[in-house]
């Protein structure tokens, strides 16, 4: 944990918590953005919705902001807020600025508290064109930006952002990672981000949790794993048939590569490993 954040009172407070997972426990303090990170099925979104109180663990204990968080007392969710890149909270047919001003009634944010905010964000983002135009309009990027806008009009000091760069192109990813670390850094939210992408992570955390099978295999500085766990991995590489013209194909022979990047890493837990798709197929060994 970085030593700015150690001394402050954790936000977020997990003590063997059970569900899909075998008790985990976890602290998070304000100005934190924590990745966590790990394959498909090991429990990240499902912690995520318990702390957010969508979900109710096995056993265990949460506190959020001092409160349990499946109680979903007013108070516990008028501060936090939670982004699910492939669930959109916004109304499809209504124009973006229309979902802000119930979104506003919901939250119950002063005129000028509103405005001001509103109005940071979208200049912030640089959505101001697109205030107007229905949800459903909206590109992926523009969409995934409103929904951040959404969900940061009444300051939450918790936010649990899960994928949110899912699916968007290059220049949105970018866009979207500027916006968190500056956001962060101006607010200090306690912040859990869930991505499938490492430089999100890599751009984003200094601390990571990897979660493999329900358990945290690695809970620390994102600059220690990259530098002690491992320097090689092998690749296989097999040619696609498809782009073969016919002809029979055989996989070449493994090649071993030092890989130092905390995104080379990562295939070590079960994370990913990520390689342009194309005629040559790329795969691990």
């Amino acid at each position: 944990m970085d030593y700015r954040h150690a001394r402050r009172k954790p936000m977020i407070h997990v003590e063997n918590l059970k569900k899909s997972f075998n008790g985990v426990s976890l602290k998070v303090s304000p100005g934190e953005i924590v990745g966590l990170v790990g394959a498909n099925g090991a429990g990240k979104t499902t912690l995520v919705k318990i702390l957010a109180g969508i979900v109710h663990p096995t056993s265990g204990e949460a506190r959020v902001l001092g409160h349990v968080p499946w109680e979903r007392h007013n108070d516990f969710r008028k501060q936090i807020a939670l982004v699910m890149g492939q669930k959109a909270q916004l109304w499809w047919d209504l124009p973006a600025e229309d979902c802000f001003l119930l979104l506003k009634e919901i939250y119950r944010i002063p005129e000028k508290r509103y405005r001001e905010k509103l109005d940071s964000l979208v200049y912030s983002l640089g959505v101001q064109g697109q205030l107007n135009t229905q949800i459903r309009r909206l590109s992926l990027g523009e969409r995934m930006k409103m929904e951040l806008i959404a969900t940061l009009l009444h300051d939450p000091k918790v936010v649990f952002l899960d994928e949110p760069t899912i699916g968007l192109d290059l220049t949105a990813q970018r866009a979207i990672r500027d916006f968190i670390l500056k956001y962060s850094q101006e607010h200090q939210p306690a912040v859990i981000l869930t991505s499938h992408y490492m430089e999100d992570i890599e751009r984003l955390c200094k601390r990571i949790i990897i979660m493999r099978e329900g358990e945290f295999v690695y809970d620390g500085p994102l600059a220690k794993i990259s530098g002690h766990l491992a320097l090689h991995k092998v690749v296989t590489a097999k040619l696609n048939p498809e782009h073969n013209s016919g002809q029979p194909t055989e996989p070449f022979p493994p090649r071993y590569f030092g890989l130092t990047r905390p995104a080379d890493l990562a295939s070590l837990f079960g994370v990913w490993l990520s390689f342009p798709s194309g005629p040559t197929g790329f795969s691990e060994g």
